[in-house]
C-alpha cells in the first residue's frame, strides 16, 4: 500500500552550516508526514558561536525564510535552534514563536521552548545539563531554565571552543559521555541542548546507563509538534519523554 502524505506538513528553520536536525527530523518524523526545511543565515560562518552571535542569529529578519516556508502551507513550523533564543530569554522565545506563527499561519514551536517543555513533561525540577556550546551561552542557557523553575544542578561542555561544523562533528560517542559528565544524583532528567549535537542517537543507550529521561533539542520538537497536532506516537521514537504523550 503506498504510505498516503496527509497527516501534517512540518517546515523547519535551521541555521545555514546545520547538518544533523535534517537527518534527525527525517528519522524522527511521524508517518504519513512530509518534512521541509529553510535554511537560516545571520551569522558569521567562521566565528566561533559565541553568545553575542547567537544572539545575533535570533534576532536577525526572518521575514524572507518565514515567507519561503508557508509555500507549503504548513501545519507547524520548528525554530531550530536552541541558543539563538537561550541567549535572549523566555520573553523573547514566546515573542519569537508568536512571530512565527503569526508569519507562517501555522503552529509554532521553538527548539528552547520545546527543551522545557519536555523537561516539564517528564516531571523534572532538577537537571544535569549539557551542550557543545561556549560557557557563556550554557551560563544562558541555566538562567533561561531557572526562569521556567528549573534548576541546573550540574552543567557539563565539550571544554574546547567548538566552530560552527564543530558542534555538528561531534559523535554519538562523544554525546554519550558528554551526558554522563552532566549527571548529578540529585539530577531527575539529563538536558542535551543543541539541534546540530548528534544527541537523538544517544538517548537510548544514556537512558539505559543513567537510568533517567534525556530530553534532547529536536526530539523535543518532535514531541511538541505530535502534541500540538495530536498525532500517535510510532516506533521511531527514542526516550522516555515519549511515554508521556
Amino acid at each position: 500500500m503506498t504510505e498516503t502524505r496527509t497527516a501534517a506538513k512540518i517546515g523547519v528553520l535551521v541555521p545555514f552550516t546545520n547538518t544533523n536536525l535534517e537527518p534527525d527530523m527525517e528519522l524522527l518524523r511521524p508517518p504519513n508526514t512530509t518534512v521541509h526545511f529553510q535554511r537560516m543565515g545571520g551569522y558569521d560562518v567562521d566565528e566561533i558561536p559565541g553568545s553575542d552571535q547567537m544572539a545575533g542569529l535570533g534576532a536577525s529578519d526572518i521575514t524572507h525564510d518565514l515567507r519561503m516556508i508557508s509555500g507549503i502551507r504548513p501545519d507547524v513550523v520548528l525554530y531550530g535552534c536552541t541558543s539563538a533564543t537561550l541567549t535572549h530569554g523566555p520573553s523573547f522565545d514566546a515573542e519569537l514563536a508568536q512571530q512565527i506563527k503569526v508569519g507562517s499561519g501555522a503552529v509554532s514551536l521553538t527548539a528552547a521552548g520545546a527543551l522545557i517543555t519536555g523537561i516539564k513533561a517528564v516531571g523534572a525540577t532538577k537537571v544535569g545539563f549539557s551542550s557543545p556550546y561556549l560557557g557563556e551561552i550554557n551560563a544562558q542557557a541555566m538562567d533561561f531554565m531557572a526562569l521556567n523553575g528549573i534548576e541546573t544542578v550540574k552543567c557539563a561542555d565539550v571544554g574546547r571552543e567548538l566552530g560552527n561544523y564543530g558542534q555538528g562533528e561531534l559523535t554519538p560517542d562523544e554525546v554519550f559521555d558528554l551526558a554522563c559528565r552532566a549527571d548529578h544524583p540529585e539530577a531527575q532528567a539529563v538536558v542535551l541542548s543543541c539541534t546540530d549535537m548528534r544527541s537523538v542517537e544517544a538517548i537510548e543507550r544514556i537512558e539505559a546507563a543513567l537510568n533517567k529521561p534525556v530530553i534532547t533539542s529536536n526530539q523535543g520538537m518532535v514531541f511538541g509538534l505530535l502534541k500540538a497536532l495530536n498525532l500517535p506516537r510510532h516506533e521511531a521514537l527514542p526516550g522516555r519523554l515519549f511515554d508521556n504523550l
